[in-house]
């Protein structure tokens, strides 16, 4: 005789939940293996993956010129522990992706970057919680912080999970 288990149903059940949550809670953080992988890529790697899709993302407020004021200038977003993290600029019209720190950081947890990124929280109360901290010149950071703020964009969760009927 097999033994067979309870379907579920849809990503969005109660076992998968509860399962989820124990997972986020008991799991180590990610963060030093991806500290370790990052130190081994090298930075022209790094600006090929990830400067074409900030561009795209942002196209549209940078043929606008709302990027024009942050021109020569950079910003290190960090996860909390100082690894991993990017350095970003502005030159030539472009979003850059640069190696060494930036004139302001932006740190905190990756929870707190994917809450951003996803905008499921207005950004104010993630630095009034202290989720995410700006350093150096804070006056870069939040001029930032408003821009992506007031600007039309969303990143869409890679996964796009869907309710499905539960089979009867």
């Amino acid at each position: 005789m097999a033994l067979s288990l309870p379907l579920v149903g849809s990503i969005e059940s109660p076992l998968t939940s509860q399962t989820l949550t124990v997972i986020r809670e008991y799991l180590p953080s990610p963060a030093p293996l991806i500290a370790a992988i990052d130190q081994q890529i090298p930075m022209p790697v790094k600006q090929l993956v990830a400067e074409a899709p900030l561009n795209r993302l942002f196209a549209r407020a940078i043929s606008d010129g709302e990027f024009d004021e942050f021109a020569g200038r950079r910003i290190r977003l960090e996860v909390n522990g100082g690894q991993p993290g990017i350095t970003i600029g502005f030159w030539a019209g472009r979003l850059r992706v640069v190696d060494g720190p930036g004139e302001a950081t932006i740190r905190g947890s990756l929870a707190a970057f994917k809450t951003l990124a996803e905008r499921r929280q207005d950004p104010d109360q993630l630095f009034f919680q202290r989720r995410l901290i700006i350093e150096g010149d804070t006056e870069l950071g939040l001029a930032l912080k408003n821009l992506l703020d007031s600007l039309e964009w969303r990143i869409k969760p890679p996964l796009n999970f869907r309710k499905t009927p539960h089979p009867s």
